[in-house]
């Protein structure tokens, strides 16, 4: 009895010495949620083919799963909205109670985008005319062109035993499967697309508006001395912003929606493997309307371009760091605001803690993450997360890993390197406690 206690005690703190080794050698394996990611690319504005390009080349979030079902980006001009359309989502949208947050209200996004308004109008009619949100669940059962389903890329992303799961569906006992259900919850459920709109435009368009709107006060003024004061300010702040270009970077964030009635559905009505085929289920999948995409909510960001400060790059290459960055930090503010989008990060190392996060993910410093540690569930074989605590960004340490192009730094206006002292860390170091941390643990924003 002695004997098989040692071996036991010997087993798992040799498991445990080897799960530590992986870690250490690559702390890729947890559980992220997945993108999709597209672009309404329609209107004509300067620098255009240079925009495009460099979304398309803008390296994917590497903090999710890539889940691209279609396409990169669509024409909206194919997608026109009527009166009527805008109407009858103006009533789902009270009926529905729904408040999503509005960034499209602002008086300068009317000027640079006049019809931000029926972007989600036409985001929706794109969904329903590609069926979208079908594609996606699809692509996580790696449905064939026979329409049967299997759960090799569950099983791989969510670390299951793949084969165990899909035995489960063909007894029948999919309703009552523990492991089926923490699938939805964990990874399809987290399941998102982005739809980005984009524009360059000239600063002297935003900063003669601007001036304008000065003036017209300054010359309300009685006094002479104010007056003519008040009109140099506004010719001056004219004459420092006027040049170069600004890129505008509007993002809605969707969410495929998945619960235990939608998966009840799915696996009684839709689901079938190779030893099973029927054409019915087939053409059922292929018509439902039963999935969706929800709108989450949208955010902004802007990132402005001076060319004649960039002395060895040229002003394609100014455009295209400009645009990455500008998508990044658009993505970074959706995480922030909506905690379903918030993505995990291991922990690289504890002496000091570290994490691969920093500037591209919008951290300024002082930000709060609570530590997550990945348990699993001795009766249902389930990952749960328990809460080991809370460290907060060093302000002086944070790990500049914005999009840079080899052998030239770019420096746009707004990016505040004064307020970065260190950019040399290669990860974000974080103040708290490291007592009965490892490496491999997981981190989450929190307010």
């Amino acid at each position: 009895m002695k004997k098989i206690i040692v071996s036991s005690i010997i087993l798992v703190l040799f498991g445990g010495l080897i799960w530590a080794q992986k870690n250490n050698e690559s702390l890729q394996n947890y559980r992220r949620s997945s993108l999709h990611t597209l672009l309404m690319e329609s209107e004509n504005f300067p620098n255009k083919d240079t925009i495009i390009r460099a979304y398309y080349e803008a390296p994917f979030p590497d903090k999710y799963n890539e889940h691209f079902v279609l396409e990169k980006s669509f024409n909206p001009l194919n997608f026109q909205v009527t009166d009527a359309d805008r109407l009858a989502d103006s009533i789902n949208q009270t009926k529905a109670g729904k408040f999503i947050k509005n960034v499209l209200s602002t008086a300068t996004s009317g000027i640079i985008d006049n019809q931000l308004k029926d972007y989600p109008i036409i985001i929706r009619k794109y969904f329903d005319a590609t069926k979208m949100a079908n594609l996606l669940v699809a692509k996580w059962f790696n449905r064939k062109a026979d329409g049967t389903f299997d759960m090799n890329l569950i099983g791989e992303r969510g670390f299951y035993d793949a084969s165990e799961m899909q035995a489960n569906i063909a007894k029948g006992a999919a309703r009552g499967d523990a492991l089926l259900s923490d699938a939805g919850e964990e990874l399809i459920k987290n399941t998102f697309v982005i739809i980005s709109k984009m524009n360059f435009v000239s600063n002297e368009k935003m900063a003669a508006i601007t001036r304008d709107i000065a003036l017209s006060k300054a010359n309300q003024i009685t006094t002479e001395l104010v007056r003519n004061t008040a009109i140099k300010s506004a010719e001056k702040v004219y004459e420092k912003t006027k040049d170069g270009y600004s890129v505008w970077t509007t993002s809605f964030l969707y969410q495929l929606e998945w619960n235990d009635s939608i998966a009840a559905i799915f696996y009684q009505d839709f689901w079938m493997d190779n030893s099973n085929i029927d054409k019915n289920k087939k053409q059922a999948f292929d018509n439902t309307n039963l999935f969706q995409l929800k709108l989450v909510g949208s955010e902004k960001a802007t990132s402005m371009v001076l060319f004649s400060s960039q002395d060895k790059a040229t002003p394609e290459e100014i455009i295209k760091v400009a645009t990455i960055r500008n998508i990044d930090r658009v993505y970074a503010k959706l995480q922030k605001s909506y905690d379903v989008f918030k993505t995990k990060t291991p922990i690289s190392s504890i002496d000091p803690i570290t994490a691969k996060i920093g500037r591209k993910e919008g951290l300024e410093g002082g930000e709060k993450f609570e530590i997550l540690e990945q348990v699993v569930d001795s009766k249902t074989g389930i990952i749960k997360y328990v809460s080991k605590g809370r460290i907060t960004v060093d302000k002086d340490q944070i790990w500049d890993n914005r999009f840079k192009l080899d052998g030239k730094k770019i420096e746009l206006p707004d990016d505040n390197e004064e307020a970065m002292p260190n950019s040399n860390v290669s990860a974000t170091v974080f103040k708290g406690s490291s007592k009965n941390l490892y490496p491999g643990m997981l981190i989450k924003q929190v307010k």
